[in-house]
């Protein structure tokens, strides 16, 4: 592997370290939205997510496209969502194995 591809994915990895970004993420794996829908549905001031957003559109993770007086944004590459459902199965190995260890634990 090259350190260009290392690079690479070591600033795509920084791009996606944040609870806020993850979520984003995660709603626009649903479907495009808009700010507004996204600020909406995190519960989150327009500040705080619209600089979110603004992380994710310049490492390429996602694109808006304006609609009238509205921006839309969408995932631009579909595998995030595997990306994002690989996290989700790594984070129930890591459950399922504590789980297991505090049985044998109180046993």
């Amino acid at each position: 592997m090259t350190l260009d591809m290392q690079q690479f994915k070591a600033d795509f990895f920084k791009a996606l370290a944040h609870p806020l970004r993850i979520r984003i993420l995660e709603l626009l794996a649903e479907g495009d939205k808009s700010v507004n829908e996204i600020q909406s549905l995190v519960g989150s001031e327009g500040s705080a997510v619209s600089q979110q957003l603004t992380v994710l559109r310049t490492k390429n993770i996602v694109t808006g496209t304006k609609d009238g007086n509205r921006v839309i944004y969408s995932l631009r590459d579909p595998m995030i969502i595997d990306l994002l459902t690989v996290a989700r199965q790594i984070f129930n190995n890591h459950l399922v194995d504590t789980i297991s260890m505090l049985d044998k634990i109180n046993e």
